[in-house]
C-alpha cells in the first residue's frame, strides 16, 4: 500500500512486518565496530562519523591498548591523540570530541562513560545517534533508535518518514516500532542499507522487504 494512502495505524504495522522481517534476514545483527566496554565503544562511535567501521576497527586495535582509561584520553597532548586517529579523518574534531569527552567523564562522573541519556548528551562530540548505540548495544537500554546514513535513506525509502534531520526520522520511528525493538531495529536497518538497500543501487529484485516498501526515491532497476 503506498504510504499516501496509508493511515498511521497501517503504517505502524507496515512498519513492524518490516522490523520482523529484518530480524529474520540479519539474525544477531549488532554493531561492526570492535569493543569489549563503553568507554571503548563511544570512542569507537565517535570515530565512525564518515569513516567505515572497517578503518575505525583498524585504528581501534592499537588505540585501545594506548589508552587504556578515560584519563588516559583527558591527558594525552591533543597533537599525539590525533595523529593516533588520522586515518578515521576528521581527526582534529574527532580528537577535541574524545578528549573533552573523557575529562567530563573524570570530572563529572566517576571515570565511567554515563549509563543515561540525559548524562551522555552533555559529552562533548555526543548527540543522540552515538548515545543509543553506546546505551543500546553496551548496555541494552533502549533509549531510542540510532539514525545513521543508513538509516535515513532506507527510512525515507520505505516511507516511514519524510523529514531529512535525524532527530525528527528518530521520533517518526520511535513511534512506529515497540520500544522493545528499537535496539534490534537500528541494527537489522544498517546492515540491510550495507548489503542490499544501498546508496549507489537498492536491489529490490532481491529484497527481503519487495512486498512492504513502496521504493521512495529508487531508481528503476
Amino acid at each position: 500500500m503506498p504510504p499516501q494512502t496509508e493511515n498511521k495505524e497501517q503504517q505502524r504495522q507496515r512498519a513492524q512486518h518490516i522490523c520482523e522481517h529484518l530480524n529474520k534476514e540479519y539474525p544477531g545483527a549488532t554493531t561492526a565496530l570492535n569493543w569489549s566496554n563503553r568507554r571503548e565503544l563511544l570512542v569507537a562511535t565517535i570515530l565512525s562519523a564518515q569513516c567505515t567501521d572497517e578503518r575505525v576497527n583498524k585504528v581501534t586495535k592499537t588505540l585501545f591498548p594506548k589508552y587504556p582509561t578515560a584519563r588516559d584520553y583527558a591527558e594525552a597532548p591533543i597533537e599525539e591523540l590525533e595523529q593516533d586517529i588520522r586515518p578515521t579523518g576528521f581527526f582534529r574534531n574527532k580528537a577535541k570530541s574524545i578528549r573533552g569527552a573523557a575529562q567530563m567523564i573524570g570530572e563529572q562522573f566517576g571515570g565511567e562513560v554515563p549509563d543515561n541519556m540525559q548524562d551522555m548528551l552533555k559529552l562533548p562530540g555526543v548527540a543522540r545517534k552515538t548515545a543509543n548505540v553506546v546505551l543500546g548495544t553496551a548496555l541494552g537500554k533502549p533509549t531510542g533508535i540510532a539514525v545513521d546514513t543508513h538509516v535515513k535513506r532506507l527510512a525515507g525509502r520505505m516511507g516511514l518518514s519524510d523529514e531529512k534531520n535525524p532527530n525528527k526520522i528518530e521520533q517518526d520511528l520511535m513511534a512506529l516500532i515497540p520500544q522493545q525493538d528499537w535496539i534490534d531495529f537500528g541494527h537489522t536497518m544498517i546492515w540491510h542499507g550495507r548489503q542490499a538497500c544501498t546508496a549507489r543501487k537498492a536491489r529490490c529484485d532481491e529484497c527481503c522487504l519487495e512486498d512492504l516498501c513502496p521504493k521512495i526515491g529508487v531508481a528503476p532497476y
